[in-house]
């Protein structure tokens, strides 16, 4: 069995120090609970072209940008369910489509082996992502061990905390242990707020009080930089 998912939310990123991460953990405590997951590691696989065409366009922050990429919370196996996801960014406002399958199912359907296994409207936008950038691949294994909280006024309001955020271009599989080079100094902490509209005032007051600021950071556009740029820079085909 499939299931759909649709986000579209604000998604705010900073940089913290341990000190800094505490002291937000504490102040949350009173109006924030932790998820039901608990500390996760989260495994992603990114797809994109032989020329690298979707991170590219991404790094050049462009208006409107996508990407596509398969996500599992722990390792899978060819039954797990995992979530295919096709995430948007227009003027700063994320839109993401997920649809949940078997992961075998999944890969498959990405590498164009097998069709969507259900007929639904994410399936069908996900179709036409595939066939318009034509014969996509995976590039990046990326992982990092996240605590999510959620608010506790019944708002959709969320805050995660990425550690430990690791690449590599080889064992491209779900099913594969985490491991890789390391994009994230261990003493820096990748904080997302994720809303629906404005910030709270209670949060914004505490990241002015706090010195913390919004900041720009991609993990598969940092993974690029870190494991494909530096090398194949020259090897790269021209861009479609």
């Amino acid at each position: 069995m499939s299931y759909q998912a649709v986000f579209k939310r604000y998604e705010l990123k900073y940089l913290l120090t341990r000190p800094q991460q505490q002291r937000i953990l504490e102040a949350i405590t009173s109006r924030m609970a932790p998820d039901a997951y608990g500390r996760t590691t989260i495994r992603n696989i990114y797809f994109d072209t032989a020329s690298y065409r979707l991170i590219r366009r991404s790094l050049d922050k462009p208006a409107y940008k996508e990407k596509l990429r398969l996500r599992s919370y722990g390792p899978a196996q060819p039954d797990t369910p995992v979530f295919v996801e096709l995430k948007k960014k227009y003027d700063g406002l994320v839109y993401k489509r997920r649809l949940t399958l078997p992961e075998a199912q999944a890969v498959d359907w990405i590498r164009n082996q097998s069709p969507c296994p259900q007929d639904c409207q994410i399936g069908r936008e996900i179709d036409y992502f595939l066939q318009f950038y034509g014969d996509l691949r995976p590039t990046v294994f990326l992982s990092y061990d996240r605590e999510a909280y959620y608010a506790q006024d019944g708002s959709r309001l969320r805050i995660t905390f990425d550690e430990n955020i690791r690449c590599r271009r080889t064992d491209l599989s779900l099913e594969s242990p985490v491991g890789g080079i390391s994009i994230l100094s261990p003493d820096t902490v990748l904080m997302e707020v994720k809303c629906d509209g404005g910030m709270p005032l209670w949060l914004a007051q505490l990241l002015t009080k706090e010195q913390i600021y919004k900041t720009s950071y991609s993990k598969y556009g940092t993974a690029y930089q870190t494991l494909i740029y530096p090398h194949t820079k020259e090897d790269i085909p021209h861009a479609e």
